[in-house]
């Protein structure tokens, strides 16, 4: 169990596409690495834990991580704000078992991501394309309006599936170790909050992070912050537990193959 947030997909390249470790509490908070998170759970009944108790911050990981595997979609919105760039981050993200769809949003850069069980796809303004996917001046322009695909099977299609899917969500939760648990009543609902800090290093400063899981039903994060001392701050919000997601293919006339652009 790592000590990453869901944050926004970021890339070297589409050739070597993955998700970064802007998805880590405790990175510089930049709009090309996100580094907090804030998850807001709502839309979801309680399950049959009827009342709060201290726990050990091992423990109240152990049943965030259950009750996180038993949901089959979430949505998150995420808004990245950094003293170190012009334009605010916005990142909506529908997760689902086999599928989910990615929305990003840089100043005038948007792009989009799909996922399906067959296949991945991006498509973008050209300067989502190039600034957030990472393609070249003259292949952001051989896209244009078109979706790139990339099939299931190949490392790209991996990684997008990877970030875009309920088998990342775990990432939020920190690393017991160096993690403090103590509880809270947030508007009548009791919750654990957990709180770390991750130490500067020469090229990241000091990160404050919290996390705080419903005490009372299914163990699920509710909200997260992080923040560093250059003043960089990001929300995450995360609802509609287990409402159907399903995502659509393009139509095969606007798709243009990832090896199309690379050959």
């Amino acid at each position: 169990m790592g000590s990453s947030p869901l944050a926004a997909v970021r890339f070297v390249g589409v050739g070597s596409v993955h998700r970064s470790s802007a998805r880590r509490f405790g990175l510089p908070l930049t709009l090309a690495t996100t580094a907090l998170v804030i998850l807001t759970c709502c839309g979801f009944m309680p399950s049959a834990r009827p009342s709060a108790r201290a726990e050990t911050t091992s423990s109240v990981l152990a049943s965030a991580k259950a009750a996180i595997a038993k949901q089959t979609s979430a949505r998150l919105s995420l808004t990245v704000t950094s003293t170190s760039s012009s334009g605010t981050e916005k990142v909506t993200e529908n997760l689902g078992v086999t599928e989910g769809m990615e929305t990003i949003a840089l100043g005038a850069a948007t792009a989009t991501i799909k996922v399906t069980p067959s296949y991945a796809y991006i498509s973008g303004s050209s300067s989502g394309l190039t600034t957030i996917f990472g393609l070249s001046a003259a292949q952001a322009k051989k896209v244009g309006k078109h979706w790139v695909s990339f099939k299931a099977g190949t490392s790209q299609y991996s990684d997008f599936k990877s970030g875009v899917t309920m088998s990342s969500v775990d990432s939020v939760l920190p690393e017991a170790k160096g993690t403090k648990t103590s509880m809270a009543d947030v508007k009548g609902t009791k919750v654990y909050v957990l709180t770390w800090t991750v130490a500067a290093t020469s090229s990241t400063p000091k990160t404050s992070n919290t996390l705080t899981i419903s005490a009372v039903g299914a163990a699920l994060p509710i909200k997260g912050t992080a923040s560093d001392a250059a003043g960089g701050h990001e929300t995450l919000l995360l609802s509609n537990w287990g409402e159907h997601v399903s995502v659509s293919a393009p139509p095969a006339a606007s798709t243009i193959s990832y090896s199309q652009l690379t050959g």
